[in-house]
């Protein structure tokens, strides 16, 4: 029996998890819908995936990870036909910025990220299956739609039963063309702002397009077999999108189409708490240009159990910003240490217990930054000892490495030193910067600059409201021999 637990959403307990094949965790991941920049709360849901596939990794198993990108669908058509253009024009600029975002947050890519749109003809192969089984029909309106009276474990996930999809059931005007008024759109027939965007394909059982939860099971069955052992999204997903998913899947193949189902909870966002330097913040963009490092917002996400609601608020970004320069320091410190004790290679050992433990309980995020924090305050009560013992600081730095591979809370540093007319390393010169940040560190060196005037002119009054101007925007200013510091962590 495995060690490590995961709470199924079927189930409703946490249960023992292995690999179905005892190797390779086959993990489908529902991602964004292209049509706008997803939000914080999305991206919460999308780091909590990355906290399981790291800790899968962490236990020895190989993750091939399938996470989709929706391309089509209502929203994207109408604002394509609203704004006069295609879907792909649409929602390409979308999906660079979703993969910037992603990256920004150290998010590992995962295998594959199928796009709806060119996966057409398996969507079409699903429907014909259904077909021929007799759990879907087409209607009058051209449309074809799953029937799930004919599939006896609808409702099974959400566990709902028809009477309860009946009566919450949002009739659409066309609804009458169906048998019965639940059931969902596998197919849609085509539209004329469907022909006029592109969103429009030719299959036997008519002209149209595919239905939102058609995409996901056609895709993940693709590229990770008929029974996947995790599927992953938020908690809003559960139903109608991941019930009609198990529907469909199930009834094509007769298998278990997923045997683990994992959900993430809320992110809320309270404006009238955050902070005045941090302001009310709904996207990855808005975290970066107010100085909001990637690690800070990691370990901001993992301080709350998955399965928790958690408000964004800007006491709560200030503290985590406090806490990963404290990681960061540590980084430093073991680094340059010479030595350790025996009793920092203890401390690196019930670190490692604990931070494993907690992972393996159901994904215990909170549990796991506390062993590190608890690691963090015993290593640097022994390197201020400064022993000399190496094999004792290469356990603190080996299990300090372990930890940071699945939280990646370690900030990096963006950092120059100004002077009157110079900028050193010149700011071109730094690797990985986006535009909006390389706009705020040629600001922060010019009023720097300004700064080094006004100290030259010993008018100290300016120097200083200059200097919390700066800081005010999320940097750390230092004055050192060499000339004044200016760094950002990311």
């Amino acid at each position: 029996m495995s060690d490590f637990r995961l709470y199924n959403t079927l189930s409703r307990t946490v249960e023992p998890f292995t690999p179905g094949d005892g190797e390779t965790v086959r993990i489908y991941s529902c991602g964004p819908t292209v049509y706008d920049p997803a939000h914080v709360g999305n991206f919460r849901t999308f780091l909590f995936n990355d906290l399981l596939r790291r800790a899968l990794l962490l236990e020895g198993w190989q993750v091939v990870q399938v996470q989709n990108l929706t391309d089509v669908d209502d929203k994207i058509i109408k604002r394509a036909h609203d704004t006069g253009r295609s879907i792909y024009e649409v929602t390409e600029p979308v999906t660079e910025v979703f993969h910037a975002d992603r990256r920004y947050l150290r998010i590992q890519d995962a295998e594959q990220y199928p796009k709806a749109t060119t996966h057409i003809p398996e969507m079409i192969a699903l429907v014909e299956r259904l077909l021929e089984k007799g759990v879907a029909y087409k209607a009058e309106d051209g449309s074809v739609y799953f029937a799930i009276d004919r599939f006896p474990g609808y409702g099974k996930l959400s566990r709902l039963d028809t009477r309860e999809v009946k009566q919450g059931a949002r009739v659409a005007q066309d609804d009458y063309t169906k048998e019965n008024a639940q059931d969902f759109a596998l197919w849609k027939a085509a539209k004329p702002e469907d022909e006029a965007t592109g969103a429009v394909w030719d299959a036997p059982f008519g002209r149209g397009r595919p239905g939102w939860h058609l995409e996901c099971s056609a895709m993940a069955m693709k590229y990770l077999g008929e029974t996947l052992d995790i599927h992953c999204g938020g908690i809003d997903l559960v139903f109608p999108h991941h019930e009609d998913e198990i529907a469909q899947s199930e009834a094509a193949t007769g298998k278990i189409f997923s045997r683990f189902w994992c959900h993430g909870e809320f992110l809320q966002i309270d404006g009238t708490k955050m902070s005045k330097r941090l302001g009310n913040i709904t996207t990855v963009k808005d975290l970066r240009e107010r100085g909001v490092s990637a690690a800070a917002i990691r370990h901001f996400i993992y301080s709350t159990h998955y399965r928790k609601q958690m408000n964004l608020s800007g006491v709560g970004l200030e503290a985590s910003l406090e806490a990963v320069r404290r990681v960061g320091e540590l980084a430093h410190r073991l680094e340059a240490a010479r030595g350790g004790t025996p009793e920092l290679a203890e401390a690196a050992r019930d670190g490692e217990a604990a931070f494993r433990a907690a992972l393996r309980d159901d994904l215990n995020g909170p549990e796991a930054v506390a062993a590190l924090f608890m690691f963090l305050q015993r290593a640097n009560a022994e390197l201020d000892q400064k022993g000399r013992d190496a094999a004792s600081l290469l356990e603190a730095r080996r299990v300090f490495g372990l930890m940071d591979s699945v939280l990646d809370i370690q900030p990096r540093a963006l950092r120059v030193v100004v002077g009157p007319d110079r900028v050193d390393p010149a700011l071109e010169t730094l690797s990985g910067m986006a535009l909006a940040e390389v706009a705020q560190m040629e600001w922060a060196v010019a009023r720097l600059q300004d700064r080094l005037a006004a100290r030259a002119a010993r008018d100290f009054a300016t120097s200083d409201v200059i200097r919390a101007e700066v800081e005010a925007r999320g940097f750390v200013v230092k004055d050192t021999g060499a000339g004044t510091q200016l760094e950002r962590w990311r």
